[in-house]
């Protein structure tokens, strides 16, 4: 009889029965899986769209000639170019993808990936694959379709190879976002090994030190040639509009100049046309595009000797933060004082690895054809040696510098005896 008077929800009982989901008012309700992933997909669809469409308008405000539905179909091809899907333009073809734009789909794919799943509050296994395969597969889709629609006279785009770009990225942001959203990313991390669960921030240390170096080196470059890019934008006479329009372009291919600076600084260098090489060996580059972007490249002729140096010490200074950062983490660890030198060395080299894979798909996607004729070859032709000299160089640096850390950390204090 107690049992049942102190059962809550009983009658006589003390507690009020426990509200079910159903009880809930402040609980925000779920949408199915498949039906989340779609508006997901189709919101992050609708917003790259419209803000490539707005620019394109903008400029063909600014423009003389053209027509309305010209500019939009302007701004869908930009828009499929920034998912690596190529555009044929008469007989040029254009697929240098502006890593900027790129980028910030990819953001807008986390988030979407993010908010689909919480409206539709999957968390079993099943549930989270369906959710990232509809997501890519509803974005895929709707690339083709943008495909198909903006195809006409002499412009052309493939819409297979729109579909499979575009769907390989919501691929990635979206599955990143998923992950991160439901859960499954911290049971992903605690299944991971500690010694590639640390390398992983130390990889991303490495690499955005490089980036970082690249940045400045480019920025130094680029206010050293100022007159240059004030008489590019001179030459080119864009008006206000026009320079508002040239300005957002510029912005877009920021991206692809720095990473072009790190396979400079890599020692392979990259190209700007059939038969150029920006090289810290030498510079054969002849005339450029009027872009202001390009006035940082060097003339023709040998390069600075502080480029050659830099080449050098920028790897091994990347290599060096990761390997800094291997060791903090792996001290924050259980069963620390097991791992002796060589430990945290390993560590630091599986951290080189993979911030050379990463350097490899950031420099592999960032070139591409720019146009007709000279500019139909634009990028890192030797992105593979180029992140092999980087991986090479990162690794030396890292496992010097997580071996020399990890073998001068203070010893444990002895425990008093009892007295």
């Amino acid at each position: 009889m107690t049992d049942t008077l102190s059962r809550p929800g009983a009658p006589g009982g003390d507690s009020a029965p426990t509200p079910g989901p159903a009880q809930a008012p402040d609980a925000a309700p779920t949408r199915p899986v498949i039906l989340s992933a779609v508006l997901s997909a189709g919101a992050c669809l609708l917003t790259g769209l419209l803000t490539c469409t707005a620019v394109a308008v903008i400029g063909w405000l600014a423009a003389t000639f053209g027509s309305a539905s010209g500019a939009v179909r302007a701004g869908a091809s930009v828009w499929l170019i920034a998912h690596k899907s190529g555009v044929t333009l008469g007989g040029a073809s254009i697929s240098v993808a502006p890593l900027g734009l790129t980028l910030f789909f990819a953001w807008c794919l986390y988030r979407g990936g993010k908010s689909a799943a919480r409206t539709s509050a999957a968390d079993r296994t099943q549930e989270l694959m369906t959710l990232i395969g509809t997501y890519a597969a509803a974005y895929g889709l709707g690339a083709l379709i943008v495909a198909l629609l903006t195809s006409e006279g002499t412009l052309h785009a493939s819409p297979l190879s729109a579909f499979f770009g575009a769907a390989s990225l919501a691929l990635v942001a979206g599955t990143l976002g998923v992950l991160v959203e439901s859960g499954a990313a911290h049971d992903l991390a605690d299944a991971t090994p500690s010694g590639l669960r640390d390398a992983v921030p130390a990889a991303a240390a490495a690499v955005l030190t490089v980036l970082a170096v690249a940045s400045v080196l480019y920025g130094v470059l680029l206010a050293i040639h100022f007159s240059r890019a004030t008489g590019m934008l001179e030459l080119l006479g864009a008006g206000v509009i026009g320079s508002v329009v040239l300005f957002a372009i510029c912005l877009m291919l920021v991206p692809n100049v720095i990473l072009y600076v790190v396979a400079f600084l890599a020692g392979p260098g990259f190209q700007l046309g059939v038969g150029t090489t920006i090289a810290p060996t030498g510079v054969d580059v002849g005339n450029l595009p009027a872009l202001p972007l390009l006035a940082a490249v060097p003339a023709d002729g040998a390069t600075p000797t502080y480029l050659l140096v830099l080449t050098a010490l920028v790897p091994l200074g990347a290599g060096a933060v990761a390997g800094l950062i291997v060791v903090r983490r792996g001290r924050a660890e259980q069963h620390t004082d097991a791992l002796g030198w060589d430990a945290f060395a390993l560590r630091g080299g599986i951290a080189a690895l993979v911030a050379g894979v990463a350097f490899f798909v950031l420099m592999a996607l960032s070139g591409g054809a720019a146009g007709p004729g000279r500019m139909a070859e634009v990028g890192v032709p030797a992105a593979l040696p180029a992140a092999g000299v980087l991986t090479a160089g990162m690794a030396i640096g890292a496992a010097i510098t997580a071996a020399v850390a990890a073998a001068r950390r203070p010893a444990e204090p002895e425990p008093e005896a009892e007295r």
